[in-house]
């Protein structure tokens, strides 16, 4: 395989539908040997299992664990998800700045809705009385 200078490669490499220029270089290889291949052809689902750890912003006397949140985004909702099913008996609740606000620009599904569908209770500014109790 000859080299190429650097400078050149990636930017070919994407102009020819690569990421690379070493994906680029290893099709070519492959196709010089006659070697039938895919390219970026099939997805594989994969769980993230990395450990974590999650440090609650609140614990009420009563065992609720409080998240207060301004902004609301993909990692997070996600990481809370995960929570969630990892500890089904766990009491967690949000206090937003905003419920009505949009998960991203553009969404019609604000940070309210997205914690009925996910089984969250959730209030706004403060920690309704009730929970309190």
């Amino acid at each position: 395989m000859a080299k190429r200078p650097y400078s050149n490669l990636r930017a070919r490499a994407i102009k020819e539908g690569y990421r690379s220029g070493l994906e680029e270089d290893t099709a070519r290889y492959l196709t010089e040997r006659g070697i039938w291949y895919t390219y970026e052809e099939k997805k594989l689902k994969w769980v993230d299992l990395r450990h974590r750890s999650y440090t609650p912003d609140f614990i009420l006397h009563n065992g609720i664990v409080v998240e207060t949140k301004g902004r609301f985004t993909n990692d997070d909702r996600r990481k809370h998800i995960a929570i969630k099913d990892q500890y089904p008996d766990l009491d967690l609740r949000f206090v937003f700045t905003n419920s009505r606000a949009k998960l991203y620009k553009g969404s019609k599904t604000t940070y309210a809705d997205w914690c009925k569908k996910h089984g969250f209770l959730y209030a706004d500014k403060v920690i309704p009385d009730d929970w309190l109790e």
